[in-house]
This record gives structure tokens, C-alpha cells and sequence, in this order.
């Protein structure tokens, strides 16, 4: 069987998506791109192999050569167009975040919770790293004792102007939510969200420091820093009674100069995760061949736009606060 999958947006993830799809994936073909700049969409089209673009995303979501959709468009129009692929009964696979208000993600979870069957795939690509599968791993394994504490760090090189703590919050940090949960098997149940009293020199957003609880009793704490200023950087250690794990970041080669030994940062996130990518591409491809469910689900992007709009709220008034995790449906029992 062959998947043949309409791509919406061609954005900078939504282009290389293209080329996932287009040269690296086994059993899919990229049938139909989309993107409101018809001369974006034709470049990422010719990339991939495409021969048909389009502007109207509806029109891909109902086209009858469209079996399944990736969604890579603007956040804003992630949960709308999820909808659309459940009305269409299509499956898709939406970037993160699936919307940035839980009552849209509530919406999706209910349409979908009908139909009786996951049809949603949330882009939280992590799950397929290989370093957090290890890390996870020694979780499930119980290699490290019960764990106690998960420190996070998130650090891109620079922000626009008009980037702010809230978008740090619900753009950045939903990878690290998801993760978390991932991780650690379980729900965060609160956070404080907390940002530097001295300010950047240059202008910029300041960091964004959470600590989170879980349901068990563990703490996470999460580092949001758009403007490290020397390269794009994610880490994660769990801290468990007996030891500890932490993710070691691939790196294709050293170098030793001038009394130095160093490594290279990349410029953004797409070489670190570019195998995550693949395979959870593959993985969502794989499930829908299967009629399987792969990766994070409806239920998961529920849960991280859930802490998000919890930490945005104590940004905003330096509280600890409660996060509201509904009661979760049997379809996600497995999530």
C-alpha cells in the first residue's frame, strides 16, 4: 500500500517535511502541496518530486487522491484543519502545537473520541530521538531506581523583536511538556513559571524558567532560552535513586585547534532532529498502513497546550499553578 499524503504549509518545516516525504519515506507519496505563496508551494513541490500544488487546504484535505494529510501551516490554523481531516475522515499528522487553546484541542479530542478511532498524530517528534528512546528506556527498565527529577534546557540562538515570554511558553516549550510527560509516565499536575529579573543588555525575550510537579511527586524543571546567542541546544537529564540518565546529543565530528577541543552547534533544530523526523514520519506512515496508531496523540496535545496556558498564567501572576487534566478517554489509554 501505498499512503499518498496532501502536505499543507511550506514554511521552513513544512518544506523539509516535503523532503521526508518525497525521498526519504518507504510506502508514502507526496500526492498534493499547499501553501498560500503558490511560489513557495511550486519550489518545495519540485524539491520533493510533487507535480501538484494547490492553494486552498480544504481542497487537499477532500481531494479523493489524498489519502492522509501533513499539517505544517501557521499554529493557528493547526486546529481548525484538524478538524476538517476528522470531518473528512482522513488521518493527519499536525505539527505541534495541535492548537494553542485547549477548548479547540477539547474539540478535536471529542470529534475523534466519536469516530471511536485515532486519526490524529501530533508532531511531538521527540518520542522518536533515539537519545530520548534511551532515555526512556532505562525508565521502563527501572535501570536508574524510581525517578525523582528531570532538569530540561531549551536554547535557541536568537528571537525576533516581537517574540515574548508567553510565546516561549506556548510555542518552544510544548516539546519540552510532551517530553516530560513522555519520560516520566505520567501527568504534570502544576507549574511556576518564573523569568530573570535582569534583563538582556540587547533587547530580546528573557529567559523562561518552569518548575513543574507531576502526579507522582516528581519535579521537572524547564529552561526556555530563544536568545543563548551561540547555537540551538537541547538537553535532558532524569535523576532517579540509584543514578541518573541524560541524553547525549549526536555530533558528526570534534575538532582540535589551537589548544582547544570543541564541538559545533547547529544554527536551528532540524539537523539535531532530522533523524526524530524521519522516523516519525515513517512511524505515522507505517500506522496508517496498519490501521496503527504511532506517536503522540490528540490526548497529548491536549495535555501540553494544558500546561502551557497553566504556565502562561503564572508568568503573568508569579503563583503556582494548577493544571487542569480532564478525565482521559479509553481511545487514549495507550497514549
Amino acid at each position: 500500500m501505498t499512503v499518498r499524503i496532501g502536505l499543507i504549509g511550506c514554511g521552513v518545516m513544512g518544506t523539509d517535511h516535503a523532503m521526508i516525504i518525497g525521498q526519504q519515506l518507504h510506502g508514502a507519496e507526496l500526492a498534493m502541496v499547499c501553501d498560500a505563496d503558490a511560489g513557495r508551494a511550486r519550489v518545495a513541490a519540485e524539491q520533493a518530486g510533487c507535480a501538484r500544488i494547490e492553494g486552498d487546504p480544504l481542497a487537499v484535505i477532500n481531494a479523493p487522491s489524498v489519502d492522509a494529510v501533513l499539517i505544517a501551516s501557521p499554529d493557528q490554523t493547526h486546529g481548525p484543519l484538524t478538524l476538517a481531516c476528522l470531518a473528512a475522515g482522513k488521518p493527519v499528522l499536525c505539527e505541534k502545537p495541535l492548537s494553542q487553546a485547549a477548548s479547540e484541542c477539547e474539540a478535536i479530542v471529542e470529534s475523534e473520541v466519536k469516530r471511536g478511532k485515532r486519526l490524529v498524530q501530533v508532531g511531538f517528534m521527540r518520542r522518536f530521538d533515539p537519545s530520548y528512546v534511551e532515555m526512556r528506556q532505562a525508565v521502563l527498565a527501572g535501570t536508574i531506581g524510581r525517578p525523582l527529577m528531570l532538569h530540561c534546557f531549551h536554547r535557541n540562538v536568537a528571537a525576533p523583536d516581537w517574540f515574548t515570554g508567553q510565546m516561549a511558553i506556548t510555542n518552544s516549550a510544548p516539546h519540552e511538556f510532551d517530553i516530560a510527560r513522555f519520560l516520566l509516565g505520567g501527568e504534570l499536575v502544576a507549574v511556576t513559571a518564573f523569568q530573570p529579573a535582569l534583563r538582556r543588555e540587547k533587547g530580546g525575550v528573557a529567559p523562561v524558567f518552569m518548575v513543574c510537579e507531576t502526579a507522582a511527586g516528581q519535579l521537572v524543571n524547564i529552561e526556555i532560552n530563544n536568545n543563548a546567542g551561540y547555537g540551538y541546544d537541547v538537553r535532558g537529564e532524569i535523576v532517579g535513586e540509584r543514578g541518573a540518565v541524560s541524553m547525549a546529543a549526536p555530533a558528526g565530528s570534534t575538532l582540535d585547534l589551537h589548544l582547544s577541543h570543541s564541538v559545533a552547534y547547529a544554527a536551528d533544530w532540524r539537523p539535531r532532529f532530522a533523524e526524530a523526523y524521519r522516523r516519525q514520519n515513517q512511524a505515522w506512515v507505517n500506522g496508517i498502513a496498519s490501521g496503527t496508531s504511532a506517536g503522540s496523540s490528540a490526548w497529548d496535545g491536549l495535555c501540553a497546550t494544558l500546561v502551557a496556558e497553566a504556565a502562561v498564567q503564572s508568568l503573568q501572576t508569579g503563583q503556582r499553578t494548577p493544571i487542569r487534566i480532564p478525565v482521559r478517554p479509553g481511545l487514549y489509554d495507550h497514549s
